[in-house]
């Protein structure tokens, strides 16, 4: 199958997608594509399938080209490394959390 098919059967299969956005990933041309199909399930299915966990601090500039994720940025809880500082305990219950509703 071609590698976009592959993003996309990987993504509509599954019951969650967790997108780890770093600056490196926002370079990547098929991260990019990754992030678009994950959202547009998302809005097609008004269902929560998508984690956005931040692993740096990304000023929204950087995040401007990708408008349906500084959309949801705005919109929805999203989980962020960096800010989790010395509770990283808390971070990993967040995902946990995340995963599990």
């Amino acid at each position: 199958k071609p590698i976009i098919e592959n993003i996309t059967d990987a993504i509509y299969s599954c019951r969650k997608t967790i997108c780890v956005i770093s600056r490196h990933y926002l370079q990547s041309e098929w991260c990019s594509r990754e992030i678009q199909m994950a959202s547009f399930r998302l809005f097609d299915e008004q269902k929560d399938v998508l984690i956005l966990l931040f692993l740096e601090d990304i000023p929204a500039h950087q995040l401007s080209p990708y408008y349906r994720m500084r959309k949801l940025v705005k919109r929805r809880t999203y989980l962020s490394w960096t800010q989790a500082g010395g509770h990283k305990g808390v971070f990993w219950q967040n995902v946990r959390r995340a995963l599990e509703t």
